[in-house]
Formats: structure tokens, C-alpha cells, sequence
């Protein structure tokens, strides 16, 4: 079937360009495929975006309101591909900003969004504006995980609905399942060679690992990192993966591997830096720091008034509150035995037990860092001049703790415990 689409250049129409996408139904008629063609959507140069935009910003502010947008909308409608027309008004009815800026206006109606955008705008087989994404029946198994996954981690149903016309489970979610398979094994490793799997740290034996940080072997750097592998005992291995698994797989599914792991490391790096800034003479272990800078970015960008009330009821799925829930159980037990170890007598004085400051640290970056990289389902992050301010914070935050680490030290005349 073959459909012309008129394009608009300055205050003339030109003729109508033909554009054949094939669609192919299967046997069952349960799955859509979609074959682009060579020829392209109609794309207005962003020039041209730009005179259609100020005209509706007689103000020279910057933004539109949804309002005006959507009246653009319906006013050039028809020099629009339908599909892409019924999806960019989706987005104004959907948009909670209640504005739309300048960049995104060109970005979107050039069709420079994603690779998803463009298959979203070319599968006629489902409309945005039609029922919604949870009320679809016929779904395979794989369909369904998805879907629940949508649910759980995007708060606006437009984004769903691209999320599960483009995922496809390749790449898997590798990176946290990679990172709790290693740490699982260094755990059962260092569990036989103490003979214990309760209070490892009690050991004797358990700081002489090249793995934990120490304040006396904070020259070798990859310490700040590789103190994620060792743990203090079962209990505390035990509740990283929960939360670990519980929230970091579904995030990696939706925002990808990159991004998850950004958020990951930059808590695991902030934590044992904020114990060698703050806790000055305590080693560190576990995971705590790259899982609470996961656990604590998204739960502000689904309860916190960073999101708004219409996202977080919007975000209906079965086992929402639950996995919320639990998720914060396990934060506040997690972080209350931290706490308790830290004072509690240590076994091999002077030599204190580890910190809890890690934990705070992933908080931090969290709350700043993470939750600009998860905010905004699929937007490039070099884009958005919010992360880039955060970024620089967080880089300077690091260069200081590192000259902190080299003078600090030996200024203060901290005693610190012997090296293990």
C-alpha cells in the first residue's frame, strides 16, 4: 500500500513524495514485520523547523507550551507521515514538562529522536492513541516480561510502548548479571579459604586479600574499585544481590548496559572515596556503594517530587509496590548492620571493622548523577546539559579526594591502623 505525504519548504507545498515501507504479516497474524524501503520519510531541513517554531514562540523563550504544540500539530498535520503524527501527539498530550524546547521541537519533527522513533512511526499495526499497552492480550511469554518491565521502570506510556516495539533481549542484561556472578564467586572463594561464610570479616586473614580497600594500601588504586568482591559475611552478600538483581536488571533491560554501569561505578568510586575523605582510618568492602547509587536513582525518579504524581500513579504494574517496597527493606537493614559493625568492637584492634560511608557516597551520586541518566528514556545523555553539570561536579569531587588521598594524610598526621 502506498501513501504520499506532502512536504512543506518556507510557505510552499511541494509534491506529494511517495514512501513504501512493506509490512508483512506472519501466518498467525500475531507479529508484524516491518521492512524499510529505500525511500525516506520526508525530513524538513531545521531551518525551516525553526521559522514554523518561532512563530509559535512570539515570545523568543525558548519553549512551547504542549498547547501550542499540539495546535502546530493539527495545523501542519497533513504535511506529516500519520504514523508519525498520531505518535508526536501522543507525546504532547503525555508531556509532564508542560513545554517543549527548541532543540527537542527539531529533534522530533526531523525525526532525529532513535532508531525506535523511526520503526514506532512506520508500524502501522498498533496506534498510540489507542488502548493501552497493558490492555493487549495474545502476548508470548518474553512479550509479557517486557511489558511488566515497562511498567515498572518508564512512567509515560508513549516511552513504553517504544521500549516494547524495540527491545529484543540482545544484548541481554549482562553487566549486573556479570557483576553478581563475580561477586557470588569471589564470596564462595574466600568462604573456603576462611573456612567461614558468617562475619568473614572476623578472619584474620580477610583484609590480606588484594581486593579490599585499606587506608594503608590506598596507593594501589584499583582497590577503590575491587572492594566490591569481598564482603563481610553471607548476610551482607545477601542482601546486595537482592537489591543488586531486584532493581539493576530491569534498569539495565530499559537503559542499557552503558548507562547502568556509568551509574554503577561512579557509586562504587564515590564510596570508597568518601571513606577516605571522612573515614579516614576504616577499610572497605562490599557492593553497597554502585548498588545504592542504582536503588536510590531510580527510586527518585518514581516517588520522589522529582517525579510527579501523575508519572508514579500512572506506573501501574502488579508487583510495583512490592519490588519498592522490598527494595527499601532491604536499604534500611543493609545499611542499619553497617552502621552496627562499624562500632561494634573489631576483632583484631587497632584495626577498625569496615565503614558505612560507602553507602552514602552511592546515595549522592544517585541522587544527582544517576537520576539525570535515568531520567529521560532514550535521550543521549552528551545532550542533556544537566548530566554535563553533574559530570563536572563529580569529576571535581574526584580530583579533590585524590589530592586529598596524597597530602591529606600525612598534613593531618593520621595514625593510621598497621597494614594487614
Amino acid at each position: 500500500m502506498e501513501k504520499s505525504s506532502p512536504k512543506m519548504t518556507g510557505g510552499t507545498r511541494e509534491a506529494p513524495v511517495n514512501i513504501s515501507p512493506a509490512v508483512a504479516a506472519n501466518a498467525e497474524g500475531e507479529e508484524i514485520e516491518v521492512l524499510e524501503s529505500t525511500d525516506v520519510l520526508p525530513v524538513a531541513p531545521e531551518d525551516q523547523w525553526k521559522s514554523l517554531f518561532d512563530k509559535y514562540d512570539p515570545e523568543n523563550s525558548g519553549f512551547i507550551s504542549t498547547e501550542r504544540f499540539r495546535d502546530l500539530l493539527e495545523t501542519h498535520g497533513s504535511e506529516l507521515d500519520p504514523h508519525k503524527l498520531e505518535i508526536l501527539l501522543a507525546l504532547a498530550d503525555g508531556n509532564a514538562d508542560g513545554k517543549i524546547c527548541y532543540q527537542d521541537f527539531v529533534n522530533l519533527m526531523s525525526n532525529k529522536r532513535s532508531n525506535s522513533f523511526r520503526r514506532a512511526i512506520l508500524q502501522g499495526s498498533r496506534q498510540l492513541k489507542g488502548c493501552s499497552l497493558r490492555d493487549e492480550v495474545g502476548l508470548g511469554l518474553s512479550q509479557r516480561l517486557v511489558r511488566h518491565v515497562a511498567y515498572e521502570t518508564l512512567p509515560r506510556e508513549v516511552d513504553r510502548k517504544w521500549y516494547f516495539d524495540s527491545y529484543t533481549y540482545c544484548p541481554p542484561p549482562w553487566f549486573i548479571l556479570a557483576i553478581t556472578i563475580a561477586e557470588v564467586a569471589v564470596f564462595m572463594y574466600y568462604g573456603l579459604q576462611l573456612d567461614r561464610l558468617v562475619l568473614q570479616v572476623s578472619s584474620p586473614s580477610f583484609l590480606k586479600s588484594p581486593l579490599p580497600y585499606h587506608p594503608q594500601l590506598r596507593a594501589q588504586a584499583w582497590r577503590y574499585l575491587s572492594y566490591i568482591f569481598m564482603h563481610t559475611g553471607i548476610e551482607h552478600l545477601s542482601l546486595n544481590m537482592a537489591m543488586q538483581l531486584l532493581v539493576g536488571v530491569p534498569l539495565e533491560m530499559v537503559h542499557g548496559a552503558l548507562r547502568i554501569g556509568l551509574v554503577y561505578v561512579c557509586g562504587v568510586l564515590a564510596g570508597s572515596l568518601a571513606v577516605s575523605v571522612t573515614d579516614m582510618t576504616a577499610p572497605v568492602v562490599g557492593s553497597s556503594g554502585g548498588v545504592y547509587a542504582l536503588v536510590s536513582a531510580h527510586l527518585a525518579n518514581v516517588v520522589m517530587p522529582a517525579a510527579s504524581l501523575k508519572n508514579w500513579s500512572g506506573m501501574k504494574c502488579q508487583f510495583k509496590l512490592f519490588r519498592m517496597a522490598m527494595a527499601l527493606v532491604c536499604m534500611s537493614v543493609e545499611f542499619g548492620r553497617a552502621v552496627w559493625l562499624r562500632f561494634y568492637p573489631p576483632a583484631f584492634p587497632p584495626c577498625p571493622n569496615p565503614s558505612f560511608v560507602a553507602h552514602l557516597g552511592g546515595v549522592v551520586v544517585g541522587l544527582t548523577l544517576g537520576v539525570v541518566v535515568l531520567q529521560n528514556y532514550e535521550q543521549r545523555l552528551q545532550e542533556q546539559s544537566l548530566f554535563w553539570i553533574f559530570f563536572c561536579v563529580y569529576t571535581l569531587f574526584v580530583l579533590c579526594a585524590v589530592f586529598w588521598n596524597i597530602f591529606a594524610y600525612s598534613l593531618l598526621d593520621v595514625r593510621l591502623p598497621p597494614p594487614p
